[in-house]
């Protein structure tokens, strides 16, 4: 059959642009035994694809030119070679920024429709940004009841589900930095934040110290540079850091300057601790069992910032970097 899929048409330099994605008609065999052939619903775009898109050695392989991209993606199945799954079935895959998908079984994951939530869940809260908010917070910074919790790019996928999991475990306080002033107000009034700053008004720093007067004992850093130099300075002592990710530098061209005060995190005996998501994956049934118990009874939300058609998703993509979504970024397919 013919479909069409999205490829790296060129490595960026800095700034992604329009030009460094190709849309292209590919043509694809029917599903050989133990496979399945896949008609996408969703797509996702995450931030970590920016560095697939750098020819580098890192935690993931990366992106190749002249193929097509890949990321997490929803859909059901059409034609089935496989035991186990039939038509109609709907299924978690990372063959994603295509239309349709032909994969191996085993790298399918059947999941169950939830009345009244969209099978986009499984891309957010329910998904990956749910996993990495869940584990990072609970396992990676230790949170424990009582903790004050800062987030950053709190409006986002995964820091809107951290902040709503330190309120909803007994965090003393929960702030979180944002790039807007309505994403501000969305944090305090849908999310339950106690606090919440945009950091293009001031200093990080001093906006923080403002929001957490008693500073800080738990850091959830989705931004790294000068909101990371921000928590240190607020962090009280053997106060966590979970390194989650570092948007800010991610179309650096040059090498950044490292927060300044690292020193301080001798003498407060602070722990900064890196992960990635893909460590906790056994950590998926406690996410689905407790915070799809939250969503059921409506003590957790999520929003989701939808681009319509796999013609939008570099778009799509492009706005992520630049924080125009709030919640989940998602392509419609």
């Amino acid at each position: 059959m013919r479909t069409r899929e999205i490829r790296l048409a060129s490595r960026p330099t800095g700034w992604p642009e329009p030009g460094n994605f190709d849309l292209a008609e590919a043509e694809l065999p029917g599903p050989a035994e133990g496979q399945v052939l896949v008609r996408n619903l969703f797509m996702s775009v995450d931030p970590y694809m920016r560095g697939r898109m750098n020819d580098v050695k890192s935690y993931v392989p990366p992106f190749q030119i002249g193929r097509p991209l890949e990321g997490g993606a929803i859909g059901e199945v059409v034609e089935s070679g496989a035991p186990g799954f039939q038509k109609g079935d709907l299924v978690l895959h990372s063959l994603g920024w295509r239309e349709h998908a032909v994969l191996d079984a085993s790298a399918a994951r059947k999941v169950p429709e939830v009345p009244g939530v969209s099978p986009s869940a499984y891309l957010g809260v329910l998904g990956m940004p749910g996993l990495t908010a869940y584990a990072g917070l609970l396992d990676v910074a230790e949170f424990k009841e009582g903790d004050a919790v800062f987030v950053s790019a709190a409006a986002g996928a995964v820091g809107s589900l951290a902040g709503q999991i330190a309120r909803l475990k007994g965090a003393s306080r929960v702030v979180g930095s944002a790039g807007s002033d309505a994403k501000v107000a969305y944090l305090k009034e849908e999310l339950g934040f106690d606090e919440a700053f945009n950091y293009k008004n001031g200093p990080v720093a001093e906006q923080l110290q403002r929001a957490a007067p008693d500073g800080i004992d738990v850091y959830f850093d989705n931004v790294g540079a000068d909101h990371l130099e921000a928590a240190i300075e607020s962090l009280n002592p053997f106060g966590r850091v979970a390194m989650c990710g570092a948007i800010a530098n991610y179309n650096a061209t040059e090498p950044q300057p490292a927060p300044r005060n690292l020193v301080q995190c001798v003498g407060k005996r602070l722990t900064l601790r890196g992960f990635i998501v893909s460590d906790h994956a056994a950590r998926m049934p406690d996410l689905i069992a407790e915070v799809g118990g939250w969503l059921r009874e409506g003590k957790i939300t999520f929003a989701e910032t939808v681009a319509e058609g796999l013609d939008n998703a570099p778009e799509a993509f492009l706005a992520l970097l630049r924080g125009e979504n709030t919640g989940k970024m998602i392509v419609r397919l």
